[in-house]
């Protein structure tokens, strides 16, 4: 059995995954929140291979917290697929620190690729801080045209909006910074989605996290459909929107 590979770069990170059933959909394809958690996971590889751990960064008072992130699905990968995933940084805008990332199947082919924005937080006051501020070390730019549209703002229109339900913060929703897991939220919006488009291969996925959700709190669900392929979602908490995405489909 050949073991899975892993390197590190002076700027990238690389990183071999597979896509088990419990990745994967009832169809047998990866989950968007499966994409949106290997997004989280392999920036957290990428720092803890360079000696940068969380815990590290917590007692530093340096943490990120991901913004937004744009999923571009190119041939959804399907159960039993090894993915090659290499992750780089992407240099700074405003007060996002972007990292990017591209999956390849083994025969070399782009099977998804992702942006991501990130804000640098104070763990214990939750004040966002400048990305200059970050001195742990210095923030690189990815050398490879990434073929994924840049991230974006996702609104929702104030008139027309499906009511789709509650959905209580459950405690293995939480991860190690006491919030809810940002992957869940790709399955929060396939469990809220209408059930035709819940059948259909996703080919993009944008979200905006804008407010924490934690233990015991209630989202509320608003939902609309745009066009026949896409439909955007909000899920509003007790002290407002916390999180905004669109999915689209293939035609």
């Amino acid at each position: 059995m050949d073991c899975f590979r892993q390197s590190l770069t002076e700027n990238s990170y690389f990183r071999q995954e597979e896509m088990n059933f419990a990745r994967c959909d009832r169809h047998q394809r990866a989950r968007v929140s499966t994409l949106l958690s290997l997004a989280a996971a392999m920036a957290g590889y990428d720092y803890d291979a360079r000696g940068l751990t969380h815990d590290m960064l917590w007692d530093r008072g340096e943490v990120f917290l991901l913004s937004r992130i744009a999923l571009k699905i190119q041939d959804c990968p399907r159960v039993r697929d090894v993915l090659d995933v290499t992750t780089w940084e992407d240099g700074t805008k405003g007060a996002h620190m972007q990292r990017v990332y591209e999956l390849r199947d083994q025969a070399g082919a782009l099977r998804c690729a992702i942006r991501s924005d990130w804000v640098l937080v104070d763990p214990r006051t939750r004040r966002i801080l400048r990305p200059e501020s970050f001195t742990a070390k210095a923030i690189t730019t990815c050398p490879v045209d990434i073929d994924c549209p840049p991230t974006r703002k996702v609104l929702l229109p104030r008139t027309g909006l499906e009511e789709l339900g509650t959905r209580p913060v459950y405690w293995s929703d939480l991860d190690g910074n006491g919030h809810l897991y940002s992957g869940n939220y790709g399955d929060i919006a396939w469990d809220f989605l209408p059930a035709d488009l819940r059948e259909r291969t996703p080919s993009a996925f944008y979200i905006n996290y804008s407010r924490e959700a934690t233990l015991d709190q209630e989202l509320r669900l608003l939902g609309i459909r745009d066009g026949e392929a896409a439909y955007l979602m909000e899920g509003v908490g007790p002290g407002g929107t916390c999180f905004t995405c669109r999915c689209e489909f293939s035609k």
